[in-house]
């Protein structure tokens, strides 16, 4: 089921690329594991799938061990400050950067781990109360904040869109969020590429591939629901 589910988002994603004119190699899956047991990972795994994206630090310590050692793990859920020195070393980019205090912790744990640490800012578009992340208009001042932290680099901006039924209502969320990412690369700052746009779930990462995201960020259509 895994295997068959993860093909078709696929030729999904395939036919997204095409849709806009890209090449589907710039589109990297990542496949949402969270709360499913290893063995779905392994499946996944075994139909190809390297990168895998868990909303808790537990998860990732919990499957890192029992699965194959080339799997890329990213963070993509709310983090805690007291969590980072677990995650880091752990997870190959996290997503969730949301606060300043936050990237400062990273640094902290990644100076004293001698290693540097990628990551993305989460911003949080659509404004959303529920949602964690920086308001589009505060992100630069964010960025040039935490450019300046040597250990912790800037790879890009990730964004959780509002659950729609219908995802074309995201498309203006998307369009928002690659505009200012343009518009942050061209701005050259130092210690930060905007390389990485981290935005489009099940219900809607058609839509969001067709306005520029980099990764996709695909649980329930590979899985299956929680």
């Amino acid at each position: 089921m895994v295997q068959e589910q993860l093909r078709e988002v696929r030729e999904r994603i395939a036919a997204a690329c095409r849709r806009a004119g890209r090449d589907p190699k710039d589109v990297t899956l990542i496949a949402v594991s969270k709360t499913k047991p290893a063995q779905m990972v392994q499946e996944a795994y075994e139909a190809g799938a390297r990168d895998f994206g868990e909303n808790k630090v537990q998860e990732i310590l919990e499957k890192k061990p029992v699965l194959p050692q080339d799997i890329r793990w990213h963070m993509i859920g709310h983090l805690q400050r007291n969590k980072v020195h677990q995650v880091l070393g752990q997870a190959v980019l996290i997503h969730s950067v949301d606060s300043l205090r936050l990237a400062q912790q990273i640094e902290t744990e990644a100076e004293k781990k001698g290693i540097e640490a990628e990551i993305l800012l989460e911003v949080n578009v659509a404004r959303e109360e529920s949602k964690f992340g920086f308001f589009l208009e505060e992100t630069e001042e964010a960025i040039r904040q935490i450019a300046k932290l040597p250990h912790v680099h800037i790879r890009g901006l990730m964004t959780i869109a509002p659950f729609v039924e219908n995802p074309e209502e995201n498309r203006g969320i998307f369009q928002k969020l690659y505009q200012f990412s343009v518009d942050i690369a061209a701005k050259n700052i130092d210690n930060v590429t905007m390389d990485v746009l981290s935005m489009g779930m099940s219900n809607d990462f058609e839509v969001a591939i067709e306005e520029g995201a980099t990764m996709v960020r695909v649980g329930t259509s590979i899985f299956g629901a929680r």
